[in-house]
């Protein structure tokens, strides 16, 4: 059996998120199919991480094993046409058995899009937030969270984790465009995470909260205490990192 590293997006509007689930369609099970299907053997994926009901990924990773594939271009071309339109195989590549999609993954980029003015271009993939916006106060909150590890006020409630610790590398609000951006960089999320955050942030941007109030969001350990989640279809998953071997493949 050889170990295959899989480069993928997803237009997550139409799935319950990345990982399989009972009663819900997945990106996980999708995907899981199509490779089972083409390679005529029973294949079972595993992702870089998770991805909330309708979160979109821009770049994803994952890992599977299979009899050895002879010719992995067509093998991507093959897939790519049983795949539905809103996923869609970049790369394929054999790996070492010990490389891993989820735990050898060093950093994960997530962006939040927000629109200042109602756009039916951009309603699909970011977030009308009407009325003035402090970005400079915003990224000074943003500034705050590298005080902190425990993010468990921004946690969605009952999740089976070990630890709500993360340690974010980059926060910050720009403009790209009419668009205003949350760019979040850490190596690992918690679930519903970044929705929490960006959800928080508004208040502060809004005058709702000064930055000693976010500060305390972010002690109390309380998920009650943080603001309102942002909707799912205007967050992604824009890059995944790795150490640079991996990428080099079998020799």
């Amino acid at each position: 059996m050889n170990r295959y590293f899989l480069h993928l997006a997803y237009n997550g509007k139409a799935y319950h998120g990345w990982q399989i689930q009972p009663g819900a369609v997945s990106v996980q099970e999708v995907l899981e199919k199509c490779i089972s299907l083409k390679l005529k053997q029973t294949v079972s994926v595993t992702g870089c991480g998770r991805t909330d009901t309708g979160v979109n990924a821009r770049n994803f990773y994952a890992h599977f094993e299979c009899e050895p594939i002879d010719d992995l271009q067509n093998f991507v071309y093959q897939l790519n046409v049983f795949l539905p339109d809103d996923i869609v195989v970049f790369d394929c590549w054999q790996v070492y058995h010990h490389f891993h999609a989820r735990f050898d993954a060093t950093s994960r980029t997530y962006h939040y899009y927000i629109t200042r003015s109602k756009n039916p271009f951009h309603s699909h993939d970011s977030f009308y937030v009407y009325g003035n916006l402090d970005v400079e106060m915003m990224n000074e909150a943003a500034a705050i969270l590298f005080e902190y590890t425990d993010f468990t006020s921004f946690s969605k409630l009952h999740t089976q984790v070990k630890t709500n610790n993360c340690k974010i590398m980059e926060a910050r609000w720009y403009c790209e465009g009419d668009l205003l951006v949350f760019e979040i960089k850490a190596d690992r999320f918690l679930r519903n995470m970044v929705r929490a955050i960006v959800g928080t942030m508004l208040e502060v941007g809004k005058g709702k909260m000064d930055l000693d109030g976010f500060r305390a969001v972010i002690e109390h350990k309380d998920r009650c205490s943080a603001g309102t989640s942002v909707p799912a279809h205007a967050l992604f998953l824009e890059n995944v990192s790795y150490p640079t071997e991996l990428f080099k493949g079998v020799d």
